[in-house]
């Protein structure tokens, strides 16, 4: 199973050129089932990334451009009135795809950002007291430009915490930037991509991933972590149990990803900055600095 992850790696790294480690990240995120939150100026791919993956893991994909006047239906769907039957029937909105993209979250007021909380935590949506269920797999790529930029609406924490990891993709490097320049179009790319794997095995591989071990050291290992952000003068709070979880997950996938049936610290330091970064707040904004002091002061047990 994980030869046809490290396939979907190269396909997808063939598209977004020079940004291994943020692919294997998405990718990550995927298999622990979760969400994922690309922060980064305009241009820089982060729609690109996001359509790459749905094509290549054959899932029904759905990009919702959020903007200061969208509203919660047009997210979640309404009930629209049945003149020949009489009865209230709900169209679905875009939110009832497979993948689906947020683009620019932060633009929209937080009572539409609110509208996707109980889908990205439950599965499900409720609209006028029925609950409806999303499709599986279900994953959301909320992407959103910095919170200096002009227009924007930062993500409240209980927000924040239904994304498991936080990352950016930044500038290309020189050599990467030329290949992109006289290269083919990026969307030609993306419309001849196959699909290497399909909704269904990915739920499979998911499965797996929640079967890798965990050692008790491991767990040691994991709780030291929290615990010094709790008490360092470093963070004005500290990891919440759900982000001792969502770390945990993340190890876990990672740790499948390099073939392995067991976590091993290393995993826990691969993930922690895009697991952590948007869980601490502190005095910077970059992920490997925040957790910097950590993996610095923190001993392996």
């Amino acid at each position: 199973m994980q030869n046809d992850i490290q396939q979907l790696l190269k396909a997808a790294n063939e598209v977004i050129l020079g940004k291994e480690r943020q692919i294997r990240l998405a990718v990550c995120c995927l298999l622990a089932r979760w969400h994922l939150l690309i922060e980064d100026i305009p241009g820089v791919g982060k729609t690109t990334l996001a359509h790459t993956l749905a094509r290549l893991l054959g899932m029904n994909y759905q990009r919702i451009q959020f903007t200061s006047d969208i509203l919660p239906a047009d997210i979640i769907g309404a009930s629209v009135f049945d003149g020949k039957n009489h009865e209230f029937k709900f169209h679905p909105g875009p939110i009832f795809n497979q993948m689906v993209l947020a683009d620019e979250i932060n633009r929209s007021t937080p009572k539409a950002q609110s509208a996707l909380l109980e889908a990205m935590e439950e599965q499900q949506v409720t609209v006028e007291g029925v609950t409806y269920q999303l499709p599986q797999p279900f994953f959301v790529i909320a992407t959103q430009n910095p919170s200096h930029q002009i227009g924007t609406f930062p993500l409240p924490e209980s927000q924040l915490d239904r994304f498991l990891m936080r990352i950016e993709l930044g500038y290309p490097e020189p050599q990467y930037e030329r290949q992109l320049l006289i290269g083919q179009n990026r969307h030609q790319l993306i419309e001849n991509l196959q699909p290497q794997l399909l909704p269904n095995e990915l739920q499979d591989l998911q499965g797996a991933v929640r079967k890798i071990h965990v050692s008790n050291p491991l767990l040691d290992y994991c709780q030291a972590i929290i615990n010094f952000t709790r008490q360092s003068p470093e963070y004005h709070c500290g990891l919440s149990p759900r982000a001792g979880l969502s770390l945990l997950t993340a190890a876990k996938a990672w740790a499948f990803m390099d073939k392995r049936d067991a976590v091993i610290p290393e995993d826990l330091q691969a993930v922690l900055p895009s697991v952590a970064g948007h869980r601490l707040r502190s005095g910077n904004n970059d992920s490997e600095a925040i957790v910097a002091p950590i993996l610095a002061k923190v001993a392996v047990i």
